[in-house]
């Protein structure tokens, strides 16, 4: 590994350490520095400072983690996947199908909050393979995956309107999941969802090899001994595991697979075996910061993570689209 790669990767460790230490100090109560350093060092274990870190921060700063990790990961899958730089689990429509599903479990099985990663997952895979079935059935052009992913998005929105016309109980507390945010979020709303974002995060390491061959094109791969379309499924079904994880707890969070895997292209290369750790711990700085900064630009009010996100996401969003000038392919 490269001198200049080794540097960046401490970097992003460190850059993650005091984005998490900024996560546990800063909110709407002030703690002085010394009792946050003491409550996580371990040397405070009580008082007002301790219940407020372990209780409340500590959830949220563990969920921004998972909710970067996942996400950045699950778009660095489905840009390799699908060939298309433009492809994230927002972009072509995987949110909104994880989205819906979630609301449907709400309707469903209103008490049984374990059930929703199983709802998110299921919405977030069958939605990948049908824009997936639909770009492929059109040639599957770039702009194809593009226009299929915002045209089933606009179905599925549809759909999670009616059902908060219709449900008045989720239309009072839906508005924050549509946004995305991790305010407020417990131990147990994150438990499950972490361990599986774990479990993929390491396991798309491992299969960071088969995104470097299927990024090549699907003659090159077969030709290589690669069964491309076991694969391909496969893949999906990590990306769509890690998104459906994120969303189940911390809602429709925009752009971070299509900000962060496109960042550390930049920095680190198309290499998937270092771009999957790589965009992984980028995505968990970019999500603490958001949710750091909708903590403090409005205090002593807050602005969910998702806000901020989308008013970055949407001009990055715009300018990769001005890139393509005329459709012309981008690096991915």
């Amino acid at each position: 590994m490269k001198k200049k790669t080794v540097l960046l990767f401490i970097i992003l460790i460190l850059l993650l350490l005091v984005s998490s230490f900024l996560g546990l100090w800063f909110g709407s109560v002030d703690i002085p520095a010394g009792e946050a350093l003491g409550v996580m060092t371990g040397r405070i274990r009580e008082g007002t400072a301790y219940i407020l870190i372990v209780s409340v921060r500590l959830p949220r700063v563990l969920g921004c983690i998972g909710a970067g990790v996942g996400l950045a990961t699950a778009g660095v899958i489905l840009q390799n996947v699908m060939n298309n730089s433009l492809a994230s689990p927002n972009t072509i429509g995987v949110n909104s199908g994880a989205g819906f599903a979630v609301m449907l479990s709400m309707v469903l099985l209103p008490d049984a909050i374990s059930v929703r990663p199983v709802f998110a997952f299921a919405g977030a895979l069958i939605t990948s393979l049908l824009i997936f079935a639909l770009a492929l059935g059109s040639g599957s052009s770039r702009t194809t995956v593009i226009l299929a992913g915002i045209t089933v998005s606009a179905f599925l929105s549809a759909a999670m309107n009616l059902i908060k016309i219709l449900d008045d109980d989720i239309a009072l507390n839906i508005n924050t999941f549509l946004v995305g945010s991790v305010a407020g979020i417990s131990m147990r709303d994150v438990r499950l969802p972490l361990v599986i974002i774990i479990t993929v995060f390491l396991l798309t390491i491992l299969f960071s090899g088969h995104l470097n061959v299927l990024s090549l094109g699907d003659d090159i791969a077969g030709s290589l001994g690669m069964n491309v379309n076991a694969t391909r499924f496969l893949l999906l079904t990590l990306s769509s595991l890690l998104a459906g994880a994120v969303i189940s707890y911390a809602g429709l969070l925009s752009f971070v697979g299509l900000i962060v895997p496109h960042i550390c292209r930049r920095l680190f290369g198309n290499d998937s075996r270092i771009l999957v750790p790589a965009s992984g711990l980028a995505g968990a700085s970019y999500c603490l910061l958001c949710d750091l900064l909708g903590r403090l630009i409005a205090a002593p009010y807050e602005l969910p993570a998702g806000i901020i996100m989308s008013f970055i996401g949407g001009p990055f969003f715009l300018f990769l689209l001005l890139r393509k000038r005329g459709g012309r392919r981008i690096a991915a």
